[in-house]
């Protein structure tokens, strides 16, 4: 009998929907022992949310601050897998803060020690910096990341930041932006389509051998890489990790000045969006000619689970 944990967080449930796609042929196989950890907070966020918590969650959400948690006690966390498999959101280019909470919990260090593992990402678009802090999470923990799968929305940046918002801010993914703009979120296609994976991970789980499991998730699709998407994603690293170091140092003088500084972040945020980001990209469109090695090591290296 293999075992198998599956752990996620999802507010919308549309991570958990996915996981379950991937994971059908896993739960319909009688050699395989299928169980499921959702991740539970102390504190949760809400969903719908609100603006001023989302602007809020930002300085924690980059800087990779834990928050507390329940049900670390659960029994299905003092067993050992065969294998584990963890889907997480992407918060402000960084995994969760729930994915990051636990992975940091001491519970996590028995856990997951030399236990191959595959990711599950469920996000807007970019998820590449989110991925290699991944990475690094799993490597603290001597686990073995041995797959990835990213499922996107398949909109154009800019389209996909207002339907996003607009899910985020009502709750409702069946509701079309004022009736104009495409559905939010990952498509129902995309979503459904998911469970093609499925044979692939329950394959190499009863081998035993996971070398060749992103190889060949990468040939059905499991991560479809945009480069310039990649280079927003570090730029915007570098600019996010001056805001959140510049908001938590402010919180020390006084709760008023991370206020002031979390909506002065929010505004900036809304004009790297719609003004900066535009620019970056006739950037990236007139050096497109002189790059295309470095756009190919881009995409060879986050079609792969190692780190660098």
């Amino acid at each position: 009998m293999k075992k198998v944990l599956v752990i996620y967080y999802s507010q919308s449930g549309q991570l958990l929907e996915i996981t379950n796609n991937i994971t059908k042929d896993l739960l319909a196989d009688s050699e395989v022992n299928l169980s499921f950890y959702n991740i539970k907070l102390k504190e949760d966020y809400p969903f719908p949310w609100s603006k001023d918590v989302f602007y809020n969650t930002f300085p924690e959400s980059f800087s990779q601050t834990p928050t507390a948690l329940n049900d670390l006690d659960n029994p299905l966390l003092k067993e050992k897998y065969d294998l584990i498999i963890f889907s997480y959101q992407v918060w402000y280019l960084t995994p969760s803060i729930p994915a990051n909470s636990f992975l940091k919990s001491d519970i996590a260090t028995t856990l997951f020690k030399n236990t191959p593992v595959i990711t599950i990402i469920g996000c807007r678009n970019m998820w590449y910096m989110a991925q290699d802090k991944m990475k690094q999470l799993l490597l603290n923990l001597d686990a073995n990341l041995v797959g990835n799968i990213v499922l996107t929305d398949r909109h154009i940046n800019h389209v996909s930041v207002v339907t996003i918002v607009h899910w985020m801010m009502n709750g409702d993914k069946t509701k079309r932006y004022l009736g104009l703009f495409p559905l939010p979120g990952i498509s129902q296609k995309d979503i459904d389509t998911a469970i093609k994976f499925s044979p692939t991970i329950l394959k190499h789980l009863k081998s035993g051998n996971y070398d060749a499991t992103q190889e060949e998730l990468i040939k059905q699709d499991a991560t479809r890489i945009k480069p310039f998407l990649i280079l927003v994603d570090r730029k915007a690293n570098l600019i996010f990790s001056f805001w959140s170091k510049l908001v938590l140092r402010k919180e020390k003088i006084s709760i008023q000045k991370r206020e002031k500084y979390v909506k002065l972040f929010s505004y900036y945020l809304l004009f790297a969006i719609w003004v900066v980001s535009p620019i970056v990209f006739i950037v990236y469109l007139l050096a497109y000619p002189f790059t295309a090695k470095k756009r190919q090591l881009d995409i060879n290296y986050y079609q792969r689970t190692a780190l660098k």
